[in-house]
């Protein structure tokens, strides 16, 4: 019997209410799209399972609540995640000043953990207000990928989805790769007694 998958990974998505975060997520689990979808109550997730270079990689795709009385409900949802999607709406200039504080919550909650910028409803040049190349270049200082999508005309989903996929693809065999490298370097480190003990960290992220 065929393995259903080679790896499963946890995403989330996150950003300020009404950005269209549950869009991107039903445009890519199911290729659907509702305007009149309702606000996301605390979290809701997706599974759908993609193919990277002949592996089959199964994505957990959590969708949570933008509004600020969830947000403690959403801080529990960190926890093992492997990737975040940071969305604005490239129509709403507050959005996207709200990006800094989502980054600033990632870094509070994880320890290392593969991040996205997505700028959504980007399909009406008239109503958009947050230009490209400032996205673009607040995404080269934080040092992340920027993808602008549009979920109502399914533009750049797909791709942006698999971009996350690969980080974090990518970031997982570089890990099992250390991990291979250096038995020997544990094992000296746990005769001299510093070894013993890992430092407690934020949550299992990565």
């Amino acid at each position: 019997m065929a393995k259903e998958y080679d790896h499963l990974f946890k995403l989330l998505i996150i950003g300020d209410s009404g950005v269209g975060k549950s869009s991107l997520l039903l445009r890519f689990s199911d290729n659907t799209f509702s305007g009149t979808y309702i606000t996301t109550i605390g979290v809701d997730f997706k599974i759908r399972t993609v193919d990277v270079n002949g592996e089959k990689v199964k994505l957990q795709i959590w969708d949570t609540a933008g509004q600020e009385r969830f947000r403690t409900i959403t801080s529990t949802y960190y926890r093992g995640t492997h990737g975040v999607i940071v969305v604005y709406d490239v129509c709403s200039g507050e959005s996207f000043a709200n990006v800094k504080r989502w980054l600033h919550e990632i870094d509070q909650n994880c320890d290392v953990v593969n991040r996205i910028l997505v700028g959504n409803k980007d399909d009406d040049p008239d109503r958009k207000v947050v230009l490209t190349q400032d996205a673009q270049r607040f995404a080269e200082q934080m040092g992340i990928q920027l993808f602008e999508t549009s979920a109502k005309e399914n533009k750049n989903v797909e791709e942006m989805f698999l971009a996350i996929t690969k980080l974090v693809l990518a970031t997982k065999k570089e890990q099992m790769k250390k991990a291979a490298e250096q038995p020997s370097e544990s094992i000296r480190l746990d005769k001299r007694g510093g070894g013993g003990k890992n430092k407690k960290s934020k949550c299992n992220c990565s």
